[in-house]
C-alpha cells in the first residue's frame, strides 16, 4: 500500500498510463465497457476493474490502480449499483447509469462518438501491452460469474465507454431520476469467484487469518481463499469492547484506529487491503497469495466431493479446508419473544457494525441497559460508564450473579470488581433474572422475576456466545454435546482434510481434557496450528491459551486454564504500585494486544522473589495478586490480577500438574511482592 504521497507521485504516471492503456485496448478491439467496479482502495489509489461485452462472452479484461488525488465526476454506463463501495466513491444511479468519481485520466480520452462499432475480434491483441492484473478471457476458460452480473449482462443495453467524460454534465442534472424498477437486484460484489482453492478457509476472523499466515509461512507459494459473510477484511475483535471506546477521535467509528494503553496507535485490521490479492486473480497468481471473498456465506459442505456451496449458489472446490466460523451472540428468549420493536432496540454485540451501531445509540438515547455480568458485559459497562460522565448517559448493568464476573472470580474479588464498575458511573442491579421485556410509551420496560421494574431506551444483551456449527449437518461433522462446537482431535482435525480452529473448535487438551475456548489468544494459536497441520506438520495442540480483560486502563487481569468460581481458590495479594496497571504494562512491553501468541516465551526455571511479603494496608485492597484454581488439589487455572508478563510461569505450573503444599510460596514465582 502506498502510504507516502511523495512515493505515489513518482508512480502516478505509470498508474495513469496503465489505466489509459486498459481503456484504449478496449476501444481498439471494438468492445464496449459493460461495467467498471473497484475491489480494493487506499487513501491514494483505487484498484479498478473493467468488464466488457463481446459477442462471445462477458469478460473481466483488465485491472489497474488509479490515482484518487484529482478525481472528477464521471458517468459509467450500466455499472451494477452495489458493485461500488460508498466508502471510497460518491455515486448515485441515474436512469441506466451511475454517477461516480473516477480519475481525470479518463477525461482526456476521445469522446464516445469516435469509438468504432463493436467487432467480433478478441478483446486485446497479443502485441498490445497489458496491465499486470489482466485476467484471462472468459470465452476460452469460463470462470463462474455472480448471478447478478450475468443478469445485468443479459439485459443491459450496449454502453458507450467514452461517454464517461462527455456525458457527465447531463448526468449531474438528472441525479433525481429513480432507478429502473425492472433491473435485477445485484449481488454485493462483482468479483469473479475462483472455482477451486487449494486452501479454503471458511470464516474471516482471527483464527482464519492466523491460519492463512501460517500456511503461507510453510508454503510460500500457497493459494489461500478466505470466505467470510462479513463485509470487512480480517480484524481483531478485542478493541471493539476495549480501547476503541476510550478514543478521543470523534471519527473513530470510521477510521477504526485506536491508541493502545501504551500510547501507540494502530488499526483493528490485521493487514491493509494491499496485503491481499483479488479472488479472481488467485488461480492465476504465480506466487500464490491470500484472497478474501467478502459478504459471502458458505451454506453447504460436500465433504466427499471436497467442495462447498455459497449462498449465491456458487460452488468452490478445495484440497484442504479450515472451518473457523466462530460463533453468534446469544440472546434472551424473553427478548426474542417480545416482538420486533423490542428487538430493534436490542444490540447483540460481536462485529464492527455492532460497535458502530452502539456508539451511535449511546449518543442519541438517555439510558442503556447491559444484560450480562461476564467479560463483554463488564467491559462495555465500564466503557459506556466512563462516557456517561461527559454525556449524561444513564448506564445500567444487570446480571443474575451477586457480582461482576461472578462465574469466574471468587466472591470477594467479584464484589471488589462490582464496586470498581460502580465507580465508573454504572448502576449495578445484581441477582436480576429477566421475566419480560416490553415497549411502552416509547421506552423499554424490563420486568425482573422479583418484581423490580427497570425502564431504559436500549438493551445490550451480552449473555454468551453460541458456536456456529451450521455446516455440521451437510458436512456430516460431529458436534460435541457437552461443550458445543465441532469435535476435533488433538491435531484439530474433523476429517482427514478438514480442520477446525477458534471458537467453533471443541478440542482435546492433553492436560485438562476436552474443552472449547472463546478467546483471542486461542483463536490465534489454534488457527496457527491448524495452518501448520494443513501443510503437513501433524502437531498436537498442547498450548494453554490465555485470555485477558480490562476494566479500563487501570485494572486488568490475565488468565489461563480453567477459571471457574465453583472451584476452590487460593488468592495471594500484594499492594499495587503505579506500574501495576494494563496501561503501564503495555508501555513497558511495547505490545498492545496482550497475547502469548504474539510474544511467546517459555518459563523453564522461574526464580522466586526473596523479598518479604508486605502487609496489605486494607483487607479489601486487592491491588495485585495471583488466584489459583484447584481441582483435586492440583492447580488447573490461574488469574494474574494486575500482574503482567508472567504468563509463561503460570503456563508451566499448569503443565507440571503437581500438588503444592504452600501456594504462597508458588505465588513468589510471580514476583508480586517486588516494588
Amino acid at each position: 500500500m502506498l502510504k507516502c504521497r511523495t512515493a505515489w507521485n513518482k508512480l502516478a504516471p505509470l498508474a495513469r498510463n496503465s489505466s489509459t492503456v486498459c481503456r484504449q485496448n478496449v476501444r481498439r478491439s471494438g468492445k464496449k465497457v459493460l461495467a467498471a467496479f473497484q475491489t480494493h482502495a487506499t487513501s491514494d489509489t483505487v484498484l479498478f476493474h473493467y468488464v466488457i461485452k463481446t459477442r462471445r462472452a462477458n469478460s473481466l479484461v483488465a485491472s489497474a490502480y488509479l490515482n484518487r488525488s484529482d478525481l472528477h465526476v464521471a458517468v459509467l454506463n450500466d455499472v451494477p449499483f452495489s458493485h461500488l463501495d460508498s466508502r471510497f466513491f460518491s455515486f448515485r444511479r441515474v436512469d441506466d447509469s451511475i454517477v461516480l468519481t473516477e480519475p481525470a485520466a479518463a477525461a482526456a480520452e476521445p469522446p464516445a462518438a469516435e469509438a468504432p462499432e463493436p467487432q467480433p475480434e478478441p478483446v486485446a491483441e497479443a502485441s498490445e501491452p497489458q496491465p499486470e492484473a489482466v485476467a484471462a478471457e472468459a470465452a476460452e476458460a469460463p470462470e463462474p460469474q455472480p448471478e447478478a452480473v450475468a443478469a445485468e449482462v443479459a439485459e443491459a443495453p450496449e454502453p458507450q465507454p467514452e461517454a464517461v467524460a462527455t456525458e457527465a454534465p447531463k448526468a449531474s442534472e438528472a441525479v433525481a431520476a429513480e432507478p429502473q424498477p425492472e433491473a435485477p437486484e445485484p449481488q454485493p460484489d462483482a468479483v469473479v469467484i475462483p472455482s477451486h482453492s487449494p486452501y479454503l478457509l471458511i470464516g474471516g476472523g482471527t483464527a482464519s487469518f492466523a491460519a492463512a499466515r501460517s500456511i503461507r509461512a510453510r508454503d510460500p507459494g500457497a493459494k489461500v481463499l478466505i470466505v467470510t459473510d462479513e463485509p470487512d477484511l480480517p480484524y481483531m475483535r478485542p478493541p471493539l469492547s476495549k480501547e476503541l471506546w476510550f478514543s478521543d477521535d470523534p471519527s473513530v467509528t470510521e477510521t477504526l484506529r485506536f491508541k493502545q494503553w501504551n500510547g501507540k496507535e494502530r488499526s483493528i485490521y490485521f493487514q491493509p487491503p494491499s496485503f491481499y490479492i483479488n479472488p479472481e486473480d488467485l488461480e492465476s497468481a504465480e506466487n500464490g497469495g491470500v484472497a478474501v471473498l467478502l459478504s459471502k456465506k458458505v451454506v453447504h459442505m460436500d465433504v466427499r466431493g471436497n467442495k462447498v456451496k455459497l449462498d449465491d449458489g456458487t460452488e468452490i472446490s478445495y484440497d484442504k479446508c479450515l472451518i473457523a466460523t466462530g460463533g453468534v451472540p446469544r440472546n434472551l428468549q424473553v427478548i426474542e419473544r417480545a416482538g420486533e420493536e423490542v428487538m430493534s432496540r436490542t444490540t447483540l454485540f460481536r462485529k464492527i457494525e455492532d460497535f458502530k451501531s452502539l456508539d451511535k445509540v449511546s449518543r442519541n438515547v438517555k439510558s442503556v441497559t447491559i444484560i450480562g455480568g461476564g467479560f463483554l458485559g463488564s467491559e462495555l459497562a465500564c466503557a459506556l460508564g466512563r462516557k456517561s460522565t461527559e454525556s449524561g448517559l444513564e448506564v445500567i448493568q444487570m446480571f443474575p450473579e451477586r457480582g461482576n464476573m461472578g462465574k469466574v472470580l471468587p466472591e470477594y474479588l467479584s464484589n471488589w470488581t462490582t464496586e470498581k464498575v460502580k465507580r465508573e458511573g454504572v448502576k449495578i442491579i445484581s441477582e436480576a433474572l429477566v421475566k419480560s421485556v416490553a415497549c411502552k410509551d416509547d421506552r423499554l420496560e424490563i420486568l425482573l422475576k422479583d418484581g423490580r421494574l427497570v425502564k431504559t431506551d436500549h438493551i445490550v444483551a451480552a449473555v454468551g456466545l453460541e458456536p456456529n456449527v451450521d455446516l455440521a449437518k451437510s458436512g456430516g461433522l460431529e458436534v460435541d454435546s457437552d461443550f458445543g462446537g465441532y469435535r476435533v482431535n488433538a491435531e484439530l482435525q474433523a476429517r482427514s482434510n478438514i480442520w477446525v480452529a477458534g471458537d467453533a473448535a471443541c478440542f482435546y487438551d492433553i492436560r485438562l481434557g476436552r474443552r472449547r475456548v472463546e478467546h483471542h489468544d486461542h483463536a490465534v494459536v489454534s488457527g496457527r496450528l491448524a495452518g501448520e497441520n494443513m501443510t503437513g506438520a501433524s502437531k498436537p495442540y498442547w498450548h494453554q491459551s490465555m485470555f485477558w480483560s480490562d476494566l479500563g486502563p487501570d485494572v486488568g487481569y490475565e488468565a489461563i486454564g480453567i477459571v471457574d468460581s465453583s472451584l476452590p481458590t487460593v488468592g495471594v495479594f500484594a499492594k499495587a504500585t503505579a506500574k501495576d496497571t494494563p496501561k503501564a504494562a503495555t508501555e513497558e512491553s511495547g505490545t498492545g494486544i496482550r497475547s502469548e501468541s504474539e510474544t511467546e516465551d517459555t518459563a523453564t526455571s522461574p526464580v522466586a522473589s526473596t523479598a518479604p511479603a508486605p502487609v496489605v494496608g486494607h483487607k479489601d485492597d486487592y491491588g495485585k495478586g495471583v488466584i489459583f484454581y484447584l481441582r483435586d488439589k492440583v492447580v488447573v487455572g490461574i488469574i494474574l490480577w494486575n500482574v503482567f508478563n508472567r504468563m509463561p510461569v503460570a503456563r508451566k505450573i499448569i503443565k507440571d500438574g503437581e500438588e503444592h503444599a504452600d501456594l504462597n510460596e508458588v505465588a513468589k514465582l510471580f514476583n508480586i511482592h517486588e516494588d
